[in-house]
């Protein structure tokens, strides 16, 4: 379970003898996995700092902040230009000077990942310092860490970021979200031949080329994944760049069978809205206790009502009236203890009755607006599947013509090809975003937590710093 959850994070005092302070904070620094209170790691806090006014004053292009194991002659740094020692000093005054002190000793307060307590703590005490576990404060959630070890993960996790930060309480969605994505992305981008072409560009990726997109690397298993279940798709679809025949047909023709797939679509966004309540249930329990989950709309009271139109669907589907009735029963409950838990939050009054009716025909239609948007999911494989049609149709209709005609079929096959790739792989990666987000993400999270922001200032190693 601890794979779901942020990183834990312990509260923490740094404390040091009031002489040894600096080399003490130099450590922490180097270390990089301590969130200090009250200090401004940009050093802009540090302006009425020596160091700071120095690199004032020194106007030159910003540098990377450095630290020396040793305190530096701030002067000399000036007058030899070390933009990135001063930088680094100026940071560490911030810090410095926020220390409370008492007699001999000084102290900071901050958080750190408690799986990196035991390796600071043997730091700090080589230079005469502690780390000191303590209890987290009340009323005050610690900053949310995502776990992002592991090759497949680190790819995963900016799914998520570029949401917002995981509260610290809530489970941490970035597997399942990015298992979601790559599969909805392969239903809209389902061609076998287009799939092994991202699979291509991430293993390319993988190994650094090209050069100008090294910094997107560590994407590559996620790219890798996009590929594999979009060429997954193609089998299934029979398409490799567009319907040549070279694959058979193992599911359906999206242009022969659109209702089946749109069917499809849509009990496939059902099925992952009923896993995006299920989290939601279990984040609003860990936020606000079973008071908090039974509820809230992203709650049990939400996912009660989901449920009752889901038998209520079926029943009017198969004509079971029986199923027509239960489904009716179920939803009325879940409005029900929804309307409880928002006329309880709204303040109570006239007023707070209107904006309860409001939010639950909000809760009502979204549920219904939010199902069927993932028929979307079926729309863009139909265009996909349209666009190699298109193409497909040219290139055949060029080579009839004879010998002559086939490097035009060519032509045509290529840059048709080219541009329903670049021009779907675009369209179906934002729809998949976008399904992400506001379908499944809007139930799963409903509040945004605080970053882990350690103070991380790399330790000079050279020997040519001036004293």
């Amino acid at each position: 379970m601890d794979s779901l959850a942020p990183a834990r994070m312990q509260r923490v005092a740094i404390v040091a003898p009031r002489s040894g302070l600096r080399d003490v904070l130099v450590r922490v620094a180097d270390a990089g996995c301590v969130e200090l209170d009250r200090a401004d790691d940009t050093g802009q806090g540090g302006l009425h700092g020596a160091a700071a006014r120095r690199l004032h004053l020194l106007r030159s292009e910003p540098a990377a902040p450095r630290l020396s194991l040793t305190e530096p002659d701030l002067d000399a740094l000036q007058q030899a230009g070390r933009a990135d020692l001063l930088a680094g000093e100026a940071q560490l005054e911030a810090h410095h000077d926020v220390a409370v002190r008492r007699e001999a000793v000084a102290a900071l307060a901050g958080w750190c990942p408690a799986a990196e307590v035991d390796r600071l703590s043997t730091r700090l005490a080589e230079a005469g310092g502690a780390l000191v576990p303590l209890r987290e404060p009340r009323g005050i959630d610690p900053p949310t860490l995502l776990r992002d070890t592991g090759t497949v993960r680190r790819s995963l996790v900016p799914l998520v970021r570029t949401y917002g930060t995981v509260p610290y309480a809530d489970v941490d969605p970035s597997v399942p979200a990015g298992i979601a994505y790559v599969v909805m992305f392969g239903m809209m981008f389902g061609d076998a031949g287009h799939g092994a072409l991202l699979l291509l560009g991430a293993l390319l990726l993988r190994f650094g080329h090209p050069r100008r997109l090294a910094s997107l690397r560590p994407m590559w298993p996620f790219v890798a994944g996009a590929g594999l279940m979009s060429t997954l798709a193609g089998f299934a679809y029979g398409e490799f760049f567009g319907p040549t025949g070279v694959l058979p047909v193992l599911w359906l023709d999206p242009l022969d069978e659109p209702v089946r797939l749109l069917g499809s679509a849509v009990g496939f966004g059902a099925f992952l809205l009923a896993l995006a309540y299920a989290a939601g249930i279990v984040n609003r329990w860990r936020e606000g206790g079973p008071r908090g989950a039974l509820y809230a709309a992203s709650g049990i009271a939400g996912a009660t009502v989901f449920l009752g139109f889901a038998v209520l669907a079926a029943g009017v589907a198969l004509h079971w009236p029986a199923s027509v009735v239960s489904g009716s029963v179920i939803v009325a409950a879940g409005l029900v203890l929804a309307g409880a838990g928002l006329f309880a939050g709204s303040g109570g009054g006239a007023s707070g009755a209107l904006q309860t009716g409001i939010q639950l025909f909000d809760v009502v239609v979204r549920i219904g607006s939010n199902t069927i948007s993932f028929a979307r999911l079926a729309a863009f494989g139909l265009t996909h599947a349209a666009l190699g049609e298109i193409v497909w149709q040219g290139t055949t209709g060029l080579a009839a013509l004879g010998p002559a005609a086939a490097v035009a079929a060519l032509l045509v096959f290529a840059v048709g090809n080219a541009l329903a790739f670049a021009l779907e792989a675009l369209v179906a990666g934002v729809q998949a975003l976008r399904l992400e987000f506001y379908e499944l993400f809007s139930r799963v999270f409903d509040s945004e937590g605080r970053p882990f922001r350690p103070w991380h200032v790399p330790t000079q190693r050279s020997s040519e710093v001036a004293t």
